[in-house]
C-alpha cells in the first residue's frame, strides 16, 4: 500500500518489533479473539512516543525489558489493517534484540510464533509483515 492509498482510509498508528532469532526466524504474535499474527507492538497511549510505546508493548505482552536507546529504527511503514477492517496501520517499525530473554504470551496475547518465510505461509499474517518483513 502507497502512502497516498493509505491517506485515502482511516489510519491507526502503532509501534511495531521486528524480532528475530539466531536462525532469522521472525516472533509474531496472536492477540485474544484474532486470527492474525503479527509483528508485536501496539498503539501509544497518550504523551508516549513511538519508541517509548514499543517499549511498554514489549514489556506487557512478552515480558520482555529492553531501552529506547536498543531500538534501531527501520522507518514509517503503511499496510492493510488486519484486524479493524476498512484501516490502515501507520506503523514506526524498530529492529529490537531481545538476546538472552525468553518472550511469553501475557496481556492479551493469546500466542507467540518464531516463524520463517515458508512457514508463514501456512498461516494467517497481517499485511504488515507479509508486505515487508517476510519476504524470501
Amino acid at each position: 500500500m502507497t502512502p497516498l492509498d493509505a491517506a485515502s482510509v482511516p489510519s491507526i498508528r502503532v509501534s511495531a518489533a521486528v524480532i528475530r532469532d539466531d536462525t532469522g526466524r521472525l516472533l509474531l504474535v496472536r492477540k485474544a479473539g484474532t486470527t492474525a499474527f503479527m509483528q508485536p507492538g501496539g498503539k501509544p497511549e497518550p504523551g508516549e512516543t513511538p519508541d517509548e510505546t514499543l517499549v511498554r508493548e514489549l514489556a506487557e505482552e512478552l515480558g520482555v525489558i529492553v531501552s529506547v536507546d536498543a531500538l534501531r529504527s527501520l522507518g514509517v511503514f503503511h499496510a492493510a489493517a488486519a484486524n479493524e477492517p476498512g484501516h490502515v496501520v501507520v506503523a514506526d517499525v524498530f529492529d529490537v534484540s531481545i538476546a538472552g530473554q525468553e518472550p511469553a504470551a501475557a496481556a492479551e496475547i493469546a500466542e507467540i510464533r518464531w516463524v520463517t518465510v515458508e512457514e508463514a505461509g501456512a498461516l494467517e499474517v497481517a499485511p504488515l509483515a507479509v508486505e515487508y518483513f517476510l519476504r524470501g
